[in-house]
């Protein structure tokens, strides 16, 4: 355990790691990631893995895109083979109202860069055959986005951190953060003191904790979120399925080795550090794959994982800073996919940088404002 350090990031998922990374490359030589676990043992290893820039807020688009090209250049930079595969997202729509907020969302994606284009519900089908069309309207697809193995981005982040000189506390917990009135922070962990200039949370699900220890109010609420595996499916064989997402029921699945990756969001999910797999969502997974997916119910399922959502009321991110204190927290569901663009951001705040997109509206203080940012594209 060091005692000093320039930058003190505090969580390492896929957020610290990536932010670790960018200062450490950026010549930041003493930068230190506390982790209460292991590095990506929070709810990036519990992440679907979907990376994707069909958002509809314009931020969200930026740093989609901006994160989908760094995924691409991964086994380059920082150099870590992550199993990307762009099979494209496919979102079937099912309501009128949802209809006409996507067709405005590929025009503003469109202006943007991103290639994401309407579908009618014959092509959708035929770029997903395992879906059944009944009541659907239309779909949006981008033939960019795909998803990827998050314990090997983070691997990839740490390792090459690890080489600019940055240093990893794993088994470490923050008790306490001080400031001492001199632009200088103790962090108190359970091993001992680190003093700094910088701290920034990364926390996740746990941010709210660490910002009351500071006086910065981060109102990121947790919420379980599950994931199952099926049997493999050998009618597959090399089949491109993409990563296809119901937004009505929001059921959604794709390719995992030989089977598939399935999961839902549960409406009646209360917030909870709850990590144990429940049954009480089933019945309604069942409903939504017999409407939208009935052959799967003929498929196995052979495990599967509950992991941590960290949602905020808009179900926007929060990024900003109170002087020294930086966060990049509460991304509802898409901190995965941002990870590399947000380590880009949060690398040129503290260095006191302009970021290549203005994220001053992400800026937590925003709820005091009555100044929601809300996100719609979110599962």
């Amino acid at each position: 355990m060091p005692s000093q350090a320039e930058v003190v990031v505090i969580g390492g998922g896929v957020m610290g790691t990536s932010i670790a990374f960018h200062l450490a490359e950026a010549g930041v030589r003493d930068v230190v990631v506390v982790e209460k676990d292991e590095l990506g043992s929070g709810s990036t290893c519990k992440a679907a893995g979907g990376v994707r820039a069909q958002f509809s807020d314009e931020l969200n688009i930026r740093l989609g895109a901006r994160s989908l090209e760094a995924f691409q250049r991964f086994p380059q930079r920082p150099g870590q083979e992550i199993d990307l595969h762009q099979v494209g997202y496919l979102f079937l729509l099912s309501s009128r109202e949802h209809v006409t907020a996507f067709e405005r969302n590929v025009d503003l994606q469109n202006s943007l860069g991103v290639r994401s284009r309407m579908l009618t519900i014959e092509e959708a089908q035929r770029i997903s055959p395992l879906i059944e069309t009944d009541g659907l309207l239309a779909a949006t697809f981008s033939p960019d986005d795909g998803h990827c193995t998050p314990e090997s981005v983070v691997l990839g982040y740490a390792t090459a951190a690890r080489r600019s000189g940055a240093r990893f506390c794993t088994r470490t917990t923050v008790r306490s953060i001080v400031g001492t009135g001199s632009d200088t922070f103790r962090v108190l962990t359970d091993r001992g003191e680190i003093s700094t200039g910088t701290v920034v949370c990364a926390a996740g699900a746990w941010s709210r904790s660490i910002g009351e220890m500071v006086g910065v109010d981060l109102p990121v609420s947790p919420l379980r979120r599950q994931i199952m595996f099926t049997e493999p499916m050998p009618e597959l064989h090399d089949r491109v399925v993409p990563f296809t997402i119901d937004f009505g029921s929001t059921f959604y699945f794709h390719r995992e080795g030989r089977g598939l990756l399935i999961g839902m969001s549960d409406p009646e999910e209360t917030p909870g550090f709850k990590l144990d797999m429940s049954d009480a969502w089933l019945p309604r997974l069942t409903e939504a794959i017999g409407r939208r997916a009935p052959k799967l119910l003929d498929v196995g399922v052979r495990d599967g994982w509950a992991g941590l959502y960290e949602e905020t009321p808009d179900r926007n991110a929060l990024i900003g800073s109170a002087g020294r204190f930086f966060y990049a927290t509460g991304f509802s569901g898409h901190g995965f996919l941002q990870g590399p663009a947000v380590g880009e951001v949060v690398r040129d705040l503290v260095l006191d940088r302009e970021p290549f997109v203005d994220v001053s509206s992400l800026d937590a203080s925003r709820f005091a404002a009555d100044r929601a940012r809300p996100e719609l594209n979110c599962v």
